[in-house]
């Protein structure tokens, strides 16, 4: 198997913060300055965010290359499987750094973006956790951001509220709300708003950078964290970066070490077969793993894309019950308890459904089954994105979680094999199945480029990481021409032969783009961010090769219409 080269640089001693001012070099902020601006990117803080990319910055980039050398030999037949270089690792007896008391009790976590009003209802709704998100849930503006970081400010500092202008109704945190974590943006991600010489910030560092930076020792000091979610990692060396940046971090602000804690989004194929050492190089750092089951999936596609025996079906094909996606979940939790850390299960994509009864009770017994799957399997808990799943979900870890998690327990599962981990579901693949993708894909990126990361379509919550799989799929079922069969429910005339080709793509793009325009009416913004999803689409399913992530052209293209 292809092993990974160690590209982590040396780091430097952390200089104390008074020194960082003192700086003639600096990062740019590259928008209007106003209060608000100033609030978040005052000089300290930049010319913390500036030290943060000079030392990790180029670290990360270097991994970054790494992971496309690693998929080259992923596309030349080398498939992902455990590093017998790293074996000790998984070996050996070891365990991370104790969690902390009120990082014990996690049993539902709900996610939702860094909006305000949002924050606030999530942190109320009565989870244990709520995860901030600035990545998948939220559509990267410069004021999303901004205004996310003024959020988790004021949260930290005890003064969060809204009034809504319309209603003139108050929104407070309670006494008792959930705990705060923050999901900062993927190591693939850059900042267009921050440059230093021209070349923009990584946005990991500058999520992370800003929030502990203005919140770090405030949280420390009630005990409330700072705690963070790591998404979309592909290698231990990633999760070494990530550890030596808290180090540092914690260093310059004056907090303890080890006060940090993260957990880590088992998002990626690779990182799957490197969850043993992902959590010793953040042993000191770690509180858990998480089944961020949607990237997975997609991470599954993208990652063994060349290779036609791996193609998935239809995505309502692809559950967590059945074959690559049950060893994945097993694994993390053997993994997790072995080293006395937090399995924490995934998202289910069903919301409330207004107005029907019975198509509502349907949805909540979806959410309520995949919740058991995971309670059965001793999850330590579970992630909802509204507040009306978090009885559901709490009365089946109440019933069967009696303590504050499952570390006591040992999953009763086999211990998955390399074969397990890459085996794909069966399933049809459908013209219904395309169509689906085609409509789901288009109406999240238009709303994507619209302001909103979290999006409800056809009763399920969309974000990001499923618009992936769409996109994802229909690329590769179209590199492959792969033949559309009858589905279920949705018939297809089988005196034709129909196969995946660019024009059957388009023109079923085209049809969902007129269907959602007719919805649209005549407002101006929405028809030119319609416009924009569909090229969008376009492109990346008709490119030959993969684009390694949607949302980084969407991005280019947000920034470039937003100036």
């Amino acid at each position: 198997m292809y092993t990974q080269i160690n590209l982590q640089k040396n780091i430097t001693a952390p200089m104390p913060i008074m020194n960082h001012v003192a700086k003639k070099e600096t990062c740019e902020l590259l928008v209007q300055e106003t209060s608000q601006t100033q609030k978040v990117f005052s000089k300290e803080a930049l010319a913390f965010l500036f030290d943060l990319e000079q030392k990790f910055g180029p670290t990360r980039k270097a991994l970054l290359e790494t992971r496309k050398t690693r998929q080259r030999h992923y596309d030349d037949g080398e498939f992902p499987d455990f590093n017998s270089e790293t074996a000790h690792i998984r070996e050996n007896n070891w365990t991370i750094d104790p969690v902390p008391e009120i990082l014990q009790d996690r049993r539902v976590e709900i996610t939702g973006p860094v909006d305000r009003k949002m924050m606030i209802n999530a942190l109320n709704s009565g989870a244990k956790v709520f995860m901030g998100d600035f990545e998948d849930a939220t559509t990267p503006t410069f004021e999303n951001i901004l205004n996310g970081q003024i959020n988790v400010q004021d949260y930290a500092s005890g003064t969060l509220e809204y009034t809504d202008i319309k209603t003139g109704k108050n929104y407070q945190v309670n006494n008792k709300p959930a705990l705060m974590m923050i999901r900062p943006r993927g190591l693939h991600l850059e900042e267009a708003h921050l440059e230093i010489d021209g070349a923009p910030l990584s946005a990991s560092l500058v999520d992370f950078g800003l929030h502990i930076f203005h919140t770090g020792k405030t949280l420390a000091e009630k005990g409330l964290g700072p705690f963070y979610y790591l998404p979309k990692l592909e290698s231990h060396m990633e999760a070494r970066l990530w550890n030596d940046i808290f180090v540092y971090a914690q260093d310059c602000l004056g907090i303890p070490q080890g006060t940090v804690k993260a957990t880590v989004l088992i998002e990626t194929l690779p990182a799957a077969f490197e969850m043993d050492e992902i959590l010793y190089e953040l042993r000191h750092h770690a509180a858990g793993l998480n089944c961020g089951r949607w990237d997975y999936i997609f991470s599954y596609i993208k990652t063994l894309r060349n290779h036609p025996e791996f193609i998935l079906p239809n995505r309502a094909y692809v559950t967590m019950d059945k074959e690559f996606l049950k060893a994945y979940s097993v694994l993390l939790i053997k993994t997790c308890h072995k080293r006395h850390a937090h399995a924490m299960g995934g998202m289910a994509a069903q919301i409330p459904i207004k107005n029907d009864e019975l198509a509502n009770a349907k949805a909540i017994q979806k959410v309520r089954a995949d919740k058991v799957r995971e309670a059965e399997l001793y999850h330590d808990g579970t992630w909802v994105s509204h507040p009306a799943l978090i009885k559901p979900a709490m009365d089946v870890f109440n019933m069967s979680m009696p303590r504050a998690n499952n570390l006591h327990r040992e999953c009763r599962e086999k211990m998955p094999t390399a074969l397990d981990m890459l085996c794909p579901h069966d399933g049809n693949i459908s013209e219904h199945g395309v169509r689906t993708n085609v409509a789901v894909a288009l109406e999240y990126i238009t709303a994507w480029y619209g302001g909103r990361g979290a999006v409800p379509i056809n009763n399920l919550m969309e974000d990001a990481a499923t618009a992936e799989i769409c996109r994802a799929q229909l690329w590769q079922w179209l590199r492959f021409n792969c033949p559309l069969t009858a589905d279920e429910n949705h018939y297809v005339d089988k005196s034709r032969v129909i196969t995946m080709t660019a024009s059957f793509f388009k023109c079923v793009l085209q049809d969902e783009f007129e269907k959602l325009k007719c919805l649209i009416d005549d407002n101006q913004v929405q028809q030119d961010n319609l416009e924009a999803a569909k090229n969008t689409l376009e492109e990346t399913v008709l490119s030959d090769e993969f684009q390694d992530f949607l949302t980084l052209p969407a991005y280019s293209c947000l920034t470039k219409r937003s100036v």
